[in-house]
Formats: structure tokens, C-alpha cells, sequence
């Protein structure tokens, strides 16, 4: 695992040694301004995982990452920009597992119907793994990080051929919305059997609705060319998304149906500090396979010491709870975070400390239909706290926390989780 971190250190000290090269300047300003807008706009779509060329843009997500089921997963994807087309895109990608060997792939595209409330339609077509127990937002954002730090440790996917079609739409400027229709072949890679009416289930076909809204009630929005774009990023954010599935609707297996909430909101106070709180909730019906239950966020391996343990931290994530420890079918999380103002050591040297608490509660019915895997409910309140020192040292700093209350363990280090954090922006 040390080895996974250090190549990872070396990959980013790499860029950032390259992005901090001096540059020649010109001595005319009018091009030192357009070199230097040129430059923040480059910037800008490498913070977004995008390394811009002519008529398309490589996708930095899909470059290098590692898990515990692929080892090192590399490949090239990517999306065409604005001098393709503003009307029609097409975006795929192509990777390759070298300890699973095997490659996963996506085909897509789509075309836009209304400009001014940034209407498309969307189709693809994705062989792919995907964690068990995890929920994603379809009106996320894109979030890029030059590695996911969860990634790493991950054991525990499914394979899923999707084809799909959705329609993307802002309802307002506050009211963003994404309807989904997909048709899924779901093979666990691990040993899991579903048993319903007597039928054991190892693989199985799924076809789903989905629909999700996301309402930034106090986000400041401006018209820019018959496009709305944001200019102030308020809060509460609250997003809802409702699943549904349908039996025999295209040779699916199963009918049922989620209900997944997150609410964030954040206060900036007057010393420069900020205190953030993040609330998920989900609840799943029906007659639903555990790739699609919920797990809750956690990012702990399952090691002896805690220096065996040693990875890196998530930014959402339960660092004392173990991989594959809990499962359900109704759950929720709260985390409370509160940044201090940095420390400005220097002008180079401003860390920051971080304090946190974490809460989950969950329950599952039906256990008896999952068979051959183990896990644990969460009945009881699972509680951790502790603490970020970030950006010690390019990016990276330390984390700790500590496991109590309902799901505390008998042994002092088994709660204990002591991590490595890295925190950048371009």
C-alpha cells in the first residue's frame, strides 16, 4: 500500500515542480494579458480534469487510478469542446484492469434542444465496474481530484453493461434537473447470491428511472450570451433524487425503488473560518439487490495496526469504518466539519486545521436474502471525531480519528485511524 502512496506523491510532485516552472514573458501587454488569460482559462480545465486540445478534450480521470480489485486502472477518455460543435458532443472513454485484465469502456454523446435553459439529451453505452452500496446524483457536479482517495482501497464492485438515455434541463436558475431511463446486466465480481421466491439470483438485469433535482435556493446567477452561469455558490444546496425499477419491463428481475436526500450548508464567519454540515439520507423498497443498497461512506482497511492501516484520508468519508462493514436498506449520516483560519507560517506555509464528527444510523430488512457475504447493521449510532492538519507540505497533511460510542471496538487501535489528507487547487 506505501508503495501505491509514494508513486502517488511522486506523480503529483512531478506536475507541481512542472506547473511552477517560470515562464518567458513578453514585453508587449497586450500579449502578456492574452498569454496570461490563456493560461487561467488552461488552468481552469485542468481543475476540472481536462487537458484541452483543438476540437476535443482529454478526460484526466481516466489517465492512471488504483483499487484493490483492478491494481493500476489506465486508459484515455475524453470530450469534445465548444470548437466541435455547441449543439452536439460525444464523449467515450477506454481502460484497462492489469490484475483483473480486463477492459471497461463508454460510448456517448448528445445534442442540445434549448440553449437558454442548457437542455440536452443524453445517450451511452458503459461497461464498467461500479462500488457495491454506492448512490451517486445524477445532477452532481464534476468533481476531479488528481486521485480519489477511497479509490484506493476499494474491493468490492459489480459489473454493469448500461445503456442508457437522460435528459439533462435547468427548470430555473436555482433548479437544476436530470431524468434518467437505463437498462442494466449487473454481475457482482465477488460471491453474492439474492434469493427471492426461491430463485438465487448471481446475476441479474435491472430496469430503472431515474430522477434528480438540485435546488441552490441561494446561489447568485447572471445571463452570459443566452447562458446562465453562477457567480456566487450559496448556501443550503439541496439535492433529491428518486429511483425506480421495474420488473419485467425489458427483462428486468426485479421491482423496487429509492429515495435518496443530501442537504449541504455552510457558514463562512467573520474570522475567516468556516463550518460546514453535510446530512445524506436514502431508503430503498422492494425487492433490492445489495449493489444497490448503501454503504456509508467508509475508507478503513481491513489491517491489524494501525500503521498497516495507514492510507489516505476521503473528503466524505468514515475513516474508522472498515471496508464492507456495514450494509442498508434506510440509512443516514451527518458530518459536522469546522475550518479554522489558516496558520500563515509563510507566505508559502499557511496550514490549516480542521475539526470533525461523524455520525451514521441504518437499519436492513430482509438480511436473509443476501447470502455469501458478511456484514453488520447499524441499528445503533456509529460515532467517530478527530482531526486535519492539511497542507503541511505540498498539498498533503495528516488526519486522525477515533471510533466510539454504539460500534466501539474491544481493542483501543482497532478504533484508532491516523491517515495522510491532500488538499489542491489550481
Amino acid at each position: 500500500m506505501l508503495k501505491h502512496l509514494l508513486l502517488v506523491f511522486i506523480l503529483t510532485f512531478s506536475l507541481l515542480s512542472f506547473a511552477q516552472q517560470p515562464q518567458s514573458l513578453d514585453k508587449d501587454s497586450t500579449i502578456t494579458a492574452r498569454d496570461s488569460i490563456k493560461k487561467i482559462e488552461f488552468l481552469k480545465n485542468i481543475g476540472n480534469g481536462f487537458l484541452p486540445f483543438n476540437h476535443f478534450n482529454i478526460d484526466l480521470r481516466y489517465l492512471i487510478k488504483f483499487n484493490q480489485y483492478e491494481g493500476f486502472r489506465t486508459g484515455l477518455g475524453g470530450i469534445t469542446n465548444d470548437r466541435f460543435s455547441d449543439r452536439y458532443r460525444l464523449d467515450g472513454y477506454l481502460v484497462y484492469g492489469f490484475r483483473d485484465k480486463s477492459l471497461k469502456y463508454k460510448v456517448g454523446g448528445g445534442f442540445r434542444v434549448n440553449k437558454a435553459s442548457n437542455t440536452w439529451v443524453n445517450l451511452s453505452y458503459i461497461d464498467d465496474l461500479q462500488e457495491t452500496g454506492s448512490s451517486k446524483f445524477l445532477t452532481d457536479k464534476r468533481f476531479f481530484t488528481f486521485f480519489e482517495p477511497r479509490l484506493l482501497n476499494i474491493d468490492l464492485f459489480h459489473r454493469h453493461i448500461t445503456k442508457s438515455i437522460a435528459i439533462q434541463h435547468k427548470v430555473s436558475k436555482n433548479l437544476l434537473s436530470e431524468t434518467q431511463f437505463a437498462i442494466s446486466k449487473i454481475t457482482p465480481t465477488y460471491n453474492y447470491t439474492y434469493i427471492l421466491d426461491d430463485t438465487n439470483y448471481k446475476t441479474y438485469d435491472l430496469s430503472t428511472v431515474k430522477m434528480s433535482l438540485q435546488w441552490s435556493p441561494f446561489s447568485h446567477y447572471t445571463v452570459e450570451n443566452d447562458m446562465v452561469k453562477e457567480t456566487k455558490d450559496g448556501y443550503p444546496k439541496f439535492t433529491l433524487q428518486l429511483t425506480q425499477g421495474f420488473k419485467s419491463v425489458f427483462g428486468s428481475d426485479f421491482n423496487f425503488a429509492k429515495l435518496d436526500f443530501r442537504t449541504i450548508h455552510q457558514l463562512v464567519h467573520k474570522n475567516e473560518a468556516i463550518s460546514k454540515v453535510t446530512l445524506v439520507a436514502g431508503i430503498a423498497g422492494g425487492d433490492t439487490p445489495l449493489t444497490h443498497l448503501y454503504h456509508a461512506y467508509p475508507n478503513n482497511i481491513n489491517k491489524e495496526t494501525v500503521m498497516r492501516r495507514f492510507s489516505v484520508a476521503g473528503l466524505n468519508s468514515f475513516e474508522t469504518m472498515y471496508f464492507n462493514e456495514f450494509f442498508s436498506d434506510k440509512f443516514s449520516t451527518l458530518q459536522l466539519k469546522h475550518y479554522f483560519k489558516p496558520f500563515k507560517i509563510s507566505e508559502r506555509f499557511k496550514p490549516q486545521l480542521v475539526l470533525i464528527s461523524r455520525y451514521a444510523v441504518g437499519a436492513m430488512n430482509s438480511k436473509s436474502r443476501h447470502q455469501s457475504i458478511e456484514f453488520n447493521t447499524l441499528e445503533k449510532i456509529y460515532s467517530e471525531s478527530g482531526l486535519e492538519i492539511n497542507k503541511l507540505f505540498f498539498g498533503f497533511g495528516l488526519s486522525f480519528a477515533y471510533r466510539y460510542g454504539g460500534y466501539h471496538l474491544p481493542k483501543f487501535e482497532d478504533n484508532l485511524a491516523f491517515k495522510f489528507t491532500f488538499n489542491i487547487s489550481l
